[in-house]
């Protein structure tokens, strides 16, 4: 038997991650020298936060130390149990450095038992759709390898799609220069962002204004989407959840009555890319 782990960068709900009965791995932030854990959207004041970014607060994030990991990991396997965690994309963070670190001595502590992770090579609601739809196979009985085959074949069809509206924060996190932040803001220029099969995320266009953003990303999702009536649609608002309705409502418009999902960005990722921001998660032929 083995329990199935996720981390708070996945950004599913609390509620849904309670009703996969999914272990929470949860990763830090600090906002005004503060360090917090996003606990889902359970107790969070995404409104505030954001109006503090907007204000000129500057959140960091920061990886778990291996004590962290190991306080998470060692009591499901000293009851006897096995561990699959499906993570968000490595390439995001160092934080999967001590993880290994961890995973390396209890397995020596701990030979019988077994600890498996899958790199979803995403990262938000990219990831949590990888995670959900891998946490149902996980209810369903799949074994490791089962759900392995699984989510490498699921990973290969996950598109993720984001706007930023302000690019001072990928400036902060050093993705775009100086240069660039200061032209981009002044003319309007809101940058196309999508991940990579490494897991990286790049620049795939730039758009004049977030209208023509928004109508570019239900074009990749025109050009790319795959069975979209069996899979969820997710949809993510870094504050700007009347901007985030109408883009729903012209989808739905385009596609139909999809089964859609409408949510906050949490102060993770949040820290990242800033207030304004939309994403797009959906099926698709190819990443």
């Amino acid at each position: 038997m083995y329990q199935l782990f996720c981390d708070s960068n996945c950004e599913l709900w609390h509620t849904t991650v309670k009703e996969l009965n999914l272990n929470l791995i949860r990763m830090p932030y600090i906002m005004n020298d503060e360090e917090k854990f996003y606990d889902m959207g359970e107790s969070h004041d995404f409104k505030g936060f954001f109006e503090a970014m907007r204000a000129g607060a500057a959140p960091k994030t920061a990886a778990l130390n291996e004590y962290a990991y190991t306080e998470y990991f060692e009591p499901i396997l000293a009851r006897g149990e096995d561990i699959y965690y499906i993570t968000f994309s490595h390439q995001m963070s160092g934080t999967f450095n001590a993880m290994k670190n961890v995973i390396a001595q209890l397995k020596e502590k701990y030979p019988d038992r077994e600890i498996r992770y899958k790199d979803s090579k995403l990262i938000s609601l990219g990831s949590g759709f990888i995670t959900y739809y891998g946490a149902l196979k996980y209810k369903n009985g799949a074994t490791m390898d089962e759900l392995d085959a699984y989510l490498d074949e699921l990973i290969e069809h996950t598109a993720t799609y984001f706007v930023v509206n302000d690019l001072t924060y990928l400036y902060r996190g050093g993705r775009v220069s100086g240069v660039s932040k200061v032209v981009g803001n002044l003319l309007g220029i809101k940058p196309i962002l999508y991940f990579n099969e490494e897991g990286k995320i790049l620049n795939i266009e730039k758009a004049k204004g977030m209208k023509k953003a928004l109508s570019r990303l239900l074009d990749y999702m025109k050009q790319k989407g795959s069975e979209l009536d069996k899979y969820k649609v997710y949809v993510l608002h870094a504050d700007c959840e009347e901007e985030g309705r109408k883009f729903v409502e012209n989808m739905k418009a385009q596609f139909g009555e999809l089964d859609v999902e409408l949510q906050p960005v949490g102060p993770v990722i949040g820290s990242h890319c800033g207030p304004g921001t939309i994403g797009l998660i959906f099926h698709a032929k190819e990443k």
